[in-house]
Order: structure tokens, then sequence, then C-alpha cells
């Protein structure tokens, strides 16, 4: 796949801990939906080179643009989406996964995780079958 250089901070310095914390600490569903944006904008959009050459997500209705790169058994993602909600939730995936092992990722939970971010209640059926799909996309590699 691609050469990843793009850094950011999700999985390193926003962690999956953090985002649980942050939405436990959301007093409403319009607060977790403001967090949700203000990550997706935290998360860098990729060049035109990185998205011509990411994998496209089935089952997503936004455009979903997922890249990775393998390196001494550890995988580095980068994302990104034309939609704020879809680039937010991308931002909430990847700091679950983003400098994993391959074991880790295939034991991560997603279905717990969604669950203590109390999300899926609140998003629309596609939104939830495009979670999914990626996540597919993720578990696959």
């Amino acid at each position: 796949m691609t050469n990843i250089t793009q850094q950011h901070p999700f999985g390193t310095d926003i962690t999956a801990d953090d985002i649980i914390d942050l939405m436990a600490n959301s007093r409403s569903w319009e607060d977790k939906y403001r967090h949700i944006i203000q990550l997706g904008k935290k998360l860098p959009p990729l060049d035109e080179a990185a998205k011509n050459q990411s994998i496209s997500v089935p089952g997503c209705e936004s455009k979903v643009w997922l890249s990775w790169q393998e390196c001494n058994g550890v995988y580095v993602f980068c994302a990104d989406s034309d939609a704020r909600i879809v680039k937010g939730l991308l931002a909430i995936i990847l700091a679950a996964v983003h400098g994993k092992q391959r074991d880790t990722l295939i034991a991560f939970n997603f279905e717990h995780y969604f669950e203590q971010l109390d999300l899926l209640a609140h998003l629309s059926q596609s939104r939830s079958n495009g979670i999914n799909a990626i996540i597919t996309q993720i578990k696959e590699i």
C-alpha cells in the first residue's frame, strides 16, 4: 500500500481510553456529537495521492479513504472522509487501532468499545453500516 508519512495524534496522543473518558463525561448526545466533530477536525486530511492509493470502503454512503502501512509488525493507519461526522467516527476508530500489532487488532472488541461510547443507538443505520464496513476492512488486513 502507500507509504504513509502523515502523522496524526490518534492511537498515540489520543487513545481509545481518552475517547471513552471524553464521551463518558459528555452531558448529552449533542455534546457527544460536538466531540465527534472536534475529533474529526484533529484528523489530518489525506492528500490526493494518498486518496488515490487508499482502499475504498464498500457500505459507506460518504466517501471514505483508508490507508495503512505495516512496519515491523505494527500497523499505522490514515483515513479521511468527505463528511464531518464520518471523519470524527474514523478518528474514534483510529484511536483504537493506530500503532497496534496484528494480534491486538484482531482481538480488539469494537462492539464493546462503541457500547462504552454509547454512540450506536444515536447513529443512523447507514452510519452504523459504514462503521462496520470500516472495521471489517481493518480486520481483513
